[in-house]
C-alpha cells in the first residue's frame, strides 16, 4: 500500500485541493459541486437527503 497526500484550503464556496499528483479545484456547497482533479477530470456532484448522490463526469482528461 502506498503513501498519499491530500490537504484542502476553502475560500467561502471555492476550494483548492493540493495532493500528491497535483492541484485540482471545487466549487459549490454540500449539495451541489463542481470539481475539476489534478488530472484535468471535470465533475459534477448532487447531494441528495438521506446519503444518496448523483456524480457525473463532464470532460476534460480521461480516466487512466
Amino acid at each position: 500500500m502506498g503513501w498519499g497526500y491530500r490537504k484542502s484550503m476553502r475560500f467561502g464556496p471555492f476550494r483548492i485541493n493540493l495532493s500528491r499528483s497535483g492541484v485540482g479545484h471545487s466549487w459549490g456547497n454540500r449539495a451541489f459541486r463542481v470539481t475539476r482533479t489534478a488530472d484535468g477530470r471535470r465533475t459534477l456532484t448532487v447531494n441528495l437527503p438521506g446519503g444518496f448522490h448523483w456524480r457525473k463526469t463532464l470532460g476534460g482528461a480521461s480516466r487512466r
